[in-house]
């Protein structure tokens, strides 16, 4: 009997393509912005810092690719519905959502944590993270898939970073139930657990950090592309990527 011949994968190819990618004008969500252009594929990105998104938009444009820069604080429910609107608008539908925005709080333990700090970092990393998905969902449809950016801090516990370990351990929770949910309607879920990346985030966590042992944000940027390229009758549920020197 010949071989059933498959339909062709939603996002093996990428051109064409339209992602959001929420803290998109750093570290590993630049990165995974840059990598997602050179595909070929068509963005939104979106941080709180005006000048610099800004400057990320014109230089994300050499790839010939549109792309949306726009300002948006993802703990802020109006901000985030503006921003899925604006989507909406612009492209009519979504096929790829990187939920990558995300803080630290200075390394502290548990009786010396100010509740603000502790807040702040709850609101951004998995308030957030829950008011972006629930806004995207209405425009994405079978093929789509969902990177949530989590962390090795999702899997393991670091004294001094109390609130940072809670937001991550609670956005694994929110992934793994997300992606059961979304299984019947097609739309992939993939939790993006990085070790240590060389990114601006440890001049918070700890400024002493040996860089020198960390992946680059490039290293994972990669990972996540070809996760995303996966046939569609295949998936990356946990995309685990550490750096080969270690723990540090």
């Amino acid at each position: 009997m010949p071989t059933k011949r498959r339909s062709a994968p939603a996002l093996a190819h990428l051109r064409e393509k339209v992602a959001l990618i929420t803290g998109a004008n750093r570290g590993i969500g630049l990165a995974i912005a840059q990598a997602l252009a050179s595909e070929g594929c068509n963005l939104i990105i979106t941080a709180r810092d005006e000048p610099t998104l800004k400057k990320t938009g014109r230089e994300l444009a050499r790839f010939n690719v549109r792309v949306l820069p726009l300002i948006c604080d993802v703990r802020d429910p109006v901000a985030v519905k503006v921003l899925l609107a604006a989507v909406e608008r612009q492209f009519h539908g979504l096929d790829i959502l990187i939920n990558n925005s995300g803080i630290a709080h200075p390394s502290q333990n548990v009786e010396q944590l100010p509740f603000e700090s502790w807040l702040e970092v709850i609101d951004t990393n998995l308030n957030g993270l829950f008011l972006v998905t629930q806004a995207a969902l209405p425009l994405m449809k079978r093929g789509s898939a969902i990177v949530n950016n989590l962390s090795i801090a999702a899997k393991r516990v670091f004294p001094g970073s109390s609130a940072y370990n809670a937001s991550k351990h609670g956005a694994l929770g929110f992934t793994n139930t997300l992606r059961e949910e979304l299984r019947s309607k097609g739309i992939r879920v993939i939790a993006l657990v990085a070790g240590a990346t060389d990114t601006e985030i440890w001049n918070t966590l700890w400024p002493q950090a040996p860089r020198g042992k960390m992946m680059s944000s490039e290293t994972v940027a990669v990972a996540v592309v070809n996760a995303l390229k996966l046939p569609l009758e295949s998936t990356m549920e946990e995309l685990v990527i550490l750096p080969t020197a270690g723990t540090l």
